[in-house]
């Protein structure tokens, strides 16, 4: 019998008829994950709900991701493609799965052993939902930083239209979802290198999908510092890039494109400031000018214009403080 835990969602949208135990595929894009691969698999091996299959999809990896898969022959079924990005793998487990639900991780991440069962019965309380996530536990070498949501990342119940062009409330990417609709709308964009998922739910959920959580952590995103540090700059891109794309939309009511407008500007921002910080760290002799572009900029919150100020009149000084505070970023939320 599947335990019954809280749950967010919105208002059933069938008068509330219970649907029946669906199956799950969980689908895993690998790329140089050799080294972290086998926690999540063996997280997968754990569930008290099994999946009828695991897949797992190398992304044209050239590490020892053939070796690190090697003991668990006859657990999963291995894709082998070029190196197209995680979009592009994510899609093809989906083509592959047989499963009611794809149940996405990533390699570095991990199920905890209740996750798969508790997925199971939200959709049997909610058949009406098409994507399912649960809380998750933001993990940094080891120790735990926060849960995934909180007072000031809220999981959007209302307006799921609005709540999603606002910020992507689905998570930060251990979901399951109805493979039949994630097929309908394409499947992940392979255009996109970075935020695939929030431009995935947009269109979903434009197309009709509601989501729905478990509200209990029951996954843990392992946050690596390198990878952060590496690829900010390529995720705020592709932030704008979404909603750049989203904004061509021509199903957006009158709200919702001001929603999408004032969403877009923020992430402009954001991506201009990290620009202004980075420029400040290599010591970029632009450091200083993108810092004042901003500090004079109202359109900007007070308070990056203040760092800005401070960035352009002593520089070295607001450099060793932005270091500092990179190294205690592990858990930042994207």
């Amino acid at each position: 019998m599947i335990r019954k835990l809280p749950i967010l969602a919105p208002p059933p949208a069938d008068g509330g008829t219970r649907g029946e135990i669906p199956t799950f595929s969980v689908v895993i894009a690998a790329y140089q994950a050799a080294a972290f691969v086998a926690d999540a698999i063996d997280s997968v091996l754990a569930q008290t709900m099994r999946p009828i299959e695991i897949i797992v999809c190398d992304d044209g990896s050239t590490d020892e991701l053939g070796a690190a898969l090697a003991p668990y022959v006859g657990e999963l079924t291995l894709l082998r493609k070029e190196n197209g990005g995680e979009a592009s793998a994510k899609n093809a487990g989906a083509r592959a799965a047989s499963g009611d639900f794809v149940a996405i991780l990533d390699a570095d991440d991990v199920y905890l052993p209740e996750r798969l069962e508790a997925l199971a019965g939200l959709s049997v309380d909610r058949p009406d939902l098409d994507i399912l996530t649960t809380d998750g536990l933001i993990v940094s070498n080891g120790r735990y930083i926060r849960n995934c949501y909180d007072d000031d990342y809220r999981f959007e119940i209302d307006d799921q239209r609005r709540g999603i062009l606002e910020r992507n409330f689905v998570g930060p990417g251990q979901m399951a979802v109805r493979r039949q609709a994630l097929l309908a709308v394409g499947g992940f964009d392979e255009a996109f290198r970075h935020a695939t998922d929030w431009d995935c739910w947009i269109r979903m959920i434009f197309a009709g999908s509601r989501v729905g959580m478990v509200d209990q952590p029951l996954a843990e995103y392992r946050v690596r510092a390198t990878s952060l540090a590496s690829n900010r700059t390529s995720q705020l891109e592709a932030y704008v890039a979404v909603l750049e794309k989203t904004a061509g939309r021509s199903d957006l009511s009158a709200e919702e494109r001001s929603t999408l407008e004032e969403s877009l500007a923020g992430q402009r921002r954001r991506l201009a400031f990290h620009l202004a910080e980075s420029a400040l760290l290599e010591g970029s002799p632009e450091s200083r000018r993108l810092a004042l572009d901003i500090a004079l900029d109202r359109s900007f919150p007070h308070r990056m214009r203040v760092r800005a100020a401070v960035s352009a009149a002593v520089p070295r000084a607001a450099a060793k403080r932005l270091v500092r505070g990179r190294e205690l970023a592990a858990g930042v939320r994207v």
